[in-house]
């Protein structure tokens, strides 16, 4: 007998749009209670889920990962930024965890480090950029593979309305050059964003309906644009803090987005599913957002499992699977065409 999880899983695929864009999964691996490397690759294929972001270049991942066309997001740790400014350490760090795998890995971007605070490191992060790219380009891959950086909504300085969107002045010394460099290069920007961490700070003025994605009407009006869920109005505050910048019409993908199902204000099973379920249906519309219509958003769903070895609490409880492998909720990743899950 086929388990009731797996029929739903299958039965949401079934029900997927016959086009758009699909949807991008998160891979943590902070938990002792996890499915292996080969385990957890194999739950993704069998989930049609096309696309990875890993952290960091965990090797055993990469090796499973092999011939099965599976889009990866790699990242560059915090931690190995420093020695990443040197450019022999650039070239090292490439040939060990992407040219020694490409392209039997179908590799898409490196993250040159995730959220990193500019007061903190910040200096290194264009530095080991550049040298990350000069080291593609002497691979010929610059265009092939795209080196950027995950940033996060703290560097927002004015959030409302969207078309308002600017980043802290205080930080402009960051990020502005890093714009710069992600145009001249053709990439993208990374960005993770979370209504959930929105919605929290401020629910007086946030309504539930508007984080989930299940107001029925628009909610915020920005002269000609209307937003109907707080995704979208945060997507467009990035491009609208990009513009001012000097970034232009540079693309930006959300490399993070996830509701908690426990362990915090409004984290439950329900809003987590009804956020998840909803941002993948969004996504997979490709109808982009007020302010870019017509462009798919690219999405990365934080994160495949729950990670007991996270902190605080509610950090534990992002997965959307059970370390059993064992979905929490049917999410269809990746369309269809004419009835038949795409392979």
């Amino acid at each position: 007998m086929i388990p009731l999880y797996l029929l739903l899983a299958l039965f949401a695929t079934i029900l997927a749009p016959t086009s758009g864009e699909p949807v991008g999964v998160c891979y943590g691996m902070m938990g002792n209670n996890l499915p292996s490397k080969p385990d957890t690759i194999a739950l993704f294929r069998q989930n049609n889920i096309r696309r990875v972001r890993l952290y960091d270049p965990n090797q055993e991942a990469l090796n499973a990962l092999k011939n099965t066309g599976i889009e990866v997001l790699v990242g560059v740790p915090n931690s190995d930024l420093r020695s990443l400014t040197n450019p022999s350490s650039a070239r090292a760090w490439l040939q060990n965890n992407v040219l020694n795998h490409y392209p039997a890995v179908n590799f898409k971007y490196i993250a040159v480090g995730n959220e990193v605070v500019p007061s903190n490191g910040g200096g290194d992060v264009l530095p080991a950029m550049r040298n990350v790219y000069d080291a593609l380009r002497g691979a010929n891959l610059q265009d092939r593979i795209k080196v950027s950086t995950a940033v996060d909504m703290t560097l927002i300085g004015n959030s409302f309305p969207p078309s308002a969107g600017e980043f802290r002045g205080d930080v402009r010394w960051y990020i502005d050059p890093i714009i710069g460099f992600l145009t001249s290069t053709n990439s993208v920007l990374l960005a993770n964003i979370y209504p959930y961490f929105s919605y929290i700070g401020n629910p007086r003025d946030i309504s539930l309906s508007y984080a989930l994605f299940t107001s029925p009407n628009v909610i915020v009006w920005d002269g000609s644009r209307g937003y109907q869920n707080l995704f979208d109005a945060l997507l467009d505050v990035v491009y609208s803090a990009v513009e001012r910048s000097g970034g232009g019409s540079l693309p930006v993908v959300v490399s993070e987005s996830g509701w908690p199902s426990n362990g915090g204000n409004a984290a439950t099973f329900d809003n987590a599913r009804a956020y998840y379920t909803n941002l993948a249906a969004r996504v997979r519309e490709n109808r982009g957002t007020p302010k870019r219509p017509g462009r798919g958003v690219e999405t990365y769903l934080f994160a495949m499992f729950d990670e007991n070895q996270k902190n605080p609490e509610i950090e534990k409880n992002f997965g959307l699977f059970f370390p059993n492998k064992q979905p929490k909720f049917p999410i269809a990743f990746a369309g269809v065409r004419e009835g038949t899950a795409v392979e």
